[in-house]
């Protein structure tokens, strides 16, 4: 029931349209990928799915055939009418809206959803974090990004891709990539691979507020990473206060992207 490539280039040409490099647009062309994708995320009837980025509705349909609900979310005014063609006779709602300022109390009327998106490179990190920060009802994300935006979302301690993006996402869920996807199956053909990520939020934010404020344990992680390649006592050197590195058994010759996020919640607490 998807579209194939064929189908939809010629949706495009029919509509006058060409993917828009500003807004980032690589539609996904091939029916096995939207399947896996709508697989992945693993919902089905009596749940509630919103689409991010719905485009012309390769994935939705997709997500259609798992029997969930769909809301489908797109910015690009020039893709409502070729969309809400190709997905409303199965029941699908379309929203034209900004992700990042959506009204989601609205759309998602009080009920608990899970996100599924393919997300283009300049939203991503700033969507995501946004949605775990400001939307407790979306439970999970099943999101497809480049891939070293997914590996950052899902980095460890250690990890080269580790950083404060990764701590956020800890922070709030645990995420983890579930798959790769390769640059051939969209139009127009991206030089990168891509890479799926599945986010679930916690029950409970992972540091407990009551024994550091989320301030105060970001900000150490602000100024932690800004300096990165620097040993915590020198990038941290306008921020600690004396004894913070003993009282917190965190060794000052360390660098931030060995520190898990507990750590850091020490570090803050000790100050």
């Amino acid at each position: 029931m998807t579209h194939t490539r064929t189908e939809l280039v010629a949706l495009l040409e029919a509509h006058g349209l060409k993917p828009s490099r500003a807004l980032g647009q690589n539609f996904v062309v091939d029916p096995n990928t939207v399947r896996r994708i709508a697989r992945l995320a693993e919902v089905g009837p009596g749940d509630l799915v919103l689409e991010i980025g719905a485009g012309l509705g390769s994935l939705t349909l997709a997500l259609v055939e798992t029997g969930a609900e769909i809301q489908a979310m797109e910015v690009d005014r020039h893709l409502l009418s070729p969309l809400r063609s190709v997905v409303e006779p199965f029941g699908v709602t379309v929203h034209h809206a900004d992700a990042l300022h959506a009204d989601y109390e609205e759309i998602l009327q009080g009920r608990e959803a899970t996100v599924v998106a393919n997300l283009p490179y300049n939203v991503a990190t700033p969507l995501v974090l946004h949605l775990l920060e400001t939307q407790p009802l979306i439970r999970r994300m099943l999101v497809m990004v480049q891939k070293e935006v997914g590996e950052r979302f899902a980095a460890q301690a250690g990890d080269e891709a580790y950083g404060a993006a990764s701590l956020r996402v800890q922070y709030f869920a645990d995420a983890k990539v579930v798959g790769k996807v390769g640059p051939t199956v969209f139009v127009p053909r991206p030089n990168v691979d891509s890479a799926l990520v599945s986010i679930v939020r916690r029950e409970r934010v992972r540091i407990d507020p009551a024994l550091v404020s989320e301030a105060d344990l970001f900000t150490v992680i602000r100024t932690s990473f800004g300096q990165r390649r620097k040993m915590l006592r020198r990038s941290l050197a306008g921020w600690v206060t004396e004894g913070v590195f003993e009282r917190a058994d965190v060794d000052p010759t360390r660098r931030p992207e060995e520190l898990s996020l507990e750590e850091f919640a020490r570090l803050a607490a000790a100050r």
